[in-house]
């Protein structure tokens, strides 16, 4: 790091270098501040190359260890999710889960079978009873009409009786 040493031996000519009254200015020898100066830019491109390397290998270690470091968390993942699959718990808990869906599914069957058979039941007992209604209603019409066909039949009898006597009556007046 010579490039700071020399940086520094500049700082202490500014600094013991004799000043100009009022102006705040310094007096310095050209040469010896000149030399200093090429000496820093001589110094200047391997400082810089090495710097340089050191940032691009530190990168490049960074980038490296980040990559193997998501390798590895896929890694374990990977292998958790197998352990996890192998486990004897995971095993049980599908036997129960197949358990649970054949149960289910026997259930939602006997559930349809018993709604068909009780659908079944309700339709056999209102053709029944529509059967039973309809026989009482033909039976009701029936007496109604022959009640009615009675009742006609007093009636235009007795229209009859009335019309045969005014044709009596008429003929016994000639």
């Amino acid at each position: 790091m010579e490039v700071i040493k020399l940086l520094e031996y500049l700082h202490e000519i500014f600094e013991t270098s004799s000043k100009v009254p009022v102006t705040g200015k310094i007096l310095v020898d050209k040469k010896e501040v000149s030399s200093i100066v090429d000496q820093i830019i001589n110094y200047l491109p391997d400082e810089f190359k090495k710097a340089q390397w050191v940032v691009e290998e530190k990168e490049r270690i960074l980038g490296e260890a980040i990559q193997e470091s998501s390798t590895m968390k896929k890694e374990s993942i990977d292998m958790l999710k197998k352990q996890i699959e192998n486990h004897d718990i995971t095993k049980e808990a599908k036997v129960r889960a197949e358990e649970i869906i054949a149960s289910a599914q026997r259930d939602a069957k006997a559930m349809r079978l018993g709604a068909r058979d009780y659908a079944d039941e309700i339709l056999c007992q209102l053709e029944k009873e529509i059967n039973e209604k309809g026989q009482v209603m033909i039976v009701n019409i029936k007496k109604q009409v022959e009640n009615f066909i009675v009742s006609l039949t007093d009636e235009v009898s007795g229209d009859l009786d009335t019309i045969r006597e005014n044709i009596k009556e008429l003929r016994g007046m000639k």
